[in-house]
């Protein structure tokens, strides 16, 4: 009798159901990615703002006040689509174009923030839904995840950079 069969057996079931775990995540992403793109045109709708309109006041509000050419790079935009958007931004008085202190030529954007709290306001239903399904979870469980999170999203930016790229 094979004395490492049971082994084997064992070493391959895990692997099965690792491969199933992996999967069930990466559905979990891609879903996650619709229902966020969905909420966003909802939100869009809502503040009559287009759908990258709205993604690059997002981008604004994490990482501003921002160069416009360091926007257009995190956005995945050329330039000259990037200023139609930001002129679109200023007319709505979604953001403003002020003067780069360290660079007089260059100009830096930021969100105005009444108006950021329009957008905050229509993200509330799904922060405190979050905030409930973060309360599930110990803080170990917590840092796990946050990890996880970080880690995927670089790896969307890593990917993301490589198409364009090639």
């Amino acid at each position: 009798m094979d004395s490492t069969l049971p082994g084997a057996t064992s070493a391959a079931s895990a692997a099965r159901r690792r491969r199933r775990l992996t999967h069930r995540i990466r559905d979990g992403l891609r879903d996650l990615s619709v229902q966020l793109a969905l909420l966003n045109h909802q939100i869009g709708m809502h503040l009559d703002l287009r759908d990258t309109d709205l993604e690059c006041l997002d981008l604004i509000s994490r990482y501003g006040p921002i160069g416009p050419t360091a926007l257009a790079k995190r956005a995945g935009m050329h330039p000259a689509t990037l200023t139609g958007v930001l002129d679109r931004l200023e007319r709505g008085n979604w953001v403003v174009r002020t003067p780069n202190p360290t660079d007089r030529r260059a100009v830096l954007v930021q969100v105005v923030k009444e108006r950021a709290d329009e957008v905050t306001y229509l993200l509330s239903g799904l922060n405190t839904a979050v905030d409930g399904i973060c309360a599930e979870y110990d803080d170990d469980q917590l840092v796990l995840i946050a990890d996880f999170l970080l880690r995927t999203a670089r790896a969307g930016r890593i990917a993301t950079d490589e198409l364009a790229d090639s």
